[in-house]
């Protein structure tokens, strides 16, 4: 029965994911509208950033983003900051509780206001239309990520689709250390439930508006 009961709650959570991205794709379209327009305004470059992630299992998928940088740039920055941040968090080797770059000169003048607001990650619902995300889960990691992760940490990426919010978005953000980030996300997949999602969408919009880690 318990399994039935966990399989019926899976199947209740991807109708939600379809239906909730169909209707909010719909809803935002004239976001998406006003965003691309934007987006070309202020720099030459597509509208959409595409950058591999890695979903349920290890599954490589591209995850799409409005572009919030610059084209052509490198990601060796970034790289060498992830590893500071991953494994030297605890020695001052980065900002504390700083999971993104802070004053990335990659960005563009859009690309910050889309960032603080979070707009860039609104294409995340055609990912989530597409079954590659759910609209609440552990955020995506970059394969290079996965790298420098310990065996605990790569648990993460098991039973669960990543989400485009999740409990380490409403609860820290991107202000938070890297292990509290990865229990943050072993506590939802242990504790998951329909009414914790239904909680954290709840909480999303407030987490946005706080602006809390954004950058």
């Amino acid at each position: 029965k318990k399994n039935f009961g966990r399989q019926f709650s899976m199947a209740v959570k991807k109708a939600i994911d379809a239906v909730g991205s169909s209707v909010a794709l719909l809803i935002f379209s004239p976001v998406f509208l006003a965003v691309s327009v934007a987006i070309k305004w202020d720099s030459e470059g597509p509208v959409f950033f595409r950058q591999k992630r890695l979903g349920l299992n290890g599954k490589c998928f591209d995850l799409l983003k409005f572009r919030s940088m610059y084209t052509n740039c490198d990601s060796i920055n970034h790289q060498e900051y992830i590893k500071k941040y991953i494994g030297e968090q605890n020695k001052s080797a980065v900002e504390p509780g700083v999971y993104k770059l802070t004053s990335d000169p990659r960005i563009t003048p859009i690309g910050r206001i889309l960032r603080k607001t979070s707009l860039d990650e609104l294409p995340q619902l055609i990912n989530v239309l597409k079954g590659e995300m759910s609209l609440v889960g552990p955020r995506p990691p970059i394969p290079y990520e996965c790298d420098l992760y310990d065996t605990w940490h790569k648990r993460r990426l098991l039973s669960c689709k990543p989400g485009i919010t999740g409990l380490w978005q409403v609860t820290g953000r991107s202000r938070t250390t890297f292990d509290e980030m990865v229990r943050l996300d072993l506590s939802y997949i242990n504790g998951w439930s329909l009414w914790l999602d239904f909680k954290i969408l709840l909480k999303t919009p407030m987490a946005v508006v706080g602006g809390k880690g954004a950058c």
